[in-house]
């Protein structure tokens, strides 16, 4: 087990073609219900995206293990049809699935974590 119990927070991006955007967004108003269960299944909870209206994704959830929850979507037969359906509304990912092609963007600040550095007992008063 981790040193840690905090959950690992992920940020990716990616671009959604900007001629489909208004389908993007549609289509992921009511995902299907077994690639909602396969992302629930795989360890990442509070997942959301955001899209600008330039066609830039930006998508987010917390997990307690990236690596592992990666490897469960991409082994479970639930959502290889959704990443094939969705590949082609993105731009610039090498023929990579979308779930699995995603740059990683670091994490520079966290609140919550700064604070609680703040006021653990260890910490230096400035």
């Amino acid at each position: 087990m981790s040193e840690s119990t905090a959950p690992q927070r992920v940020c990716f991006q990616l671009q959604v073609d900007p001629s489909r955007l208004e389908e993007y967004a549609e289509r992921h108003a009511a995902v299907w219900p077994e690639m909602l269960r396969a992302i629930e299944a795989s360890g990442r909870r509070n997942y959301s995206l955001f899209l600008r209206e330039d066609g830039l994704l930006i998508g987010y959830y917390e997990t307690d293990d990236d690596e592992a929850s990666q490897r469960a979507l991409e082994a479970d037969p639930r959502t290889a049809a959704w990443e094939a359906d969705m590949a082609p509304f993105f731009v610039a990912l090498d023929g990579a699935r979308p779930d699995q092609g995603a740059p990683r963007l670091p994490e520079v600040f966290h609140l919550e974590d700064q604070l609680a550095a703040l006021d653990a007992p260890s910490s230096e008063q400035r």
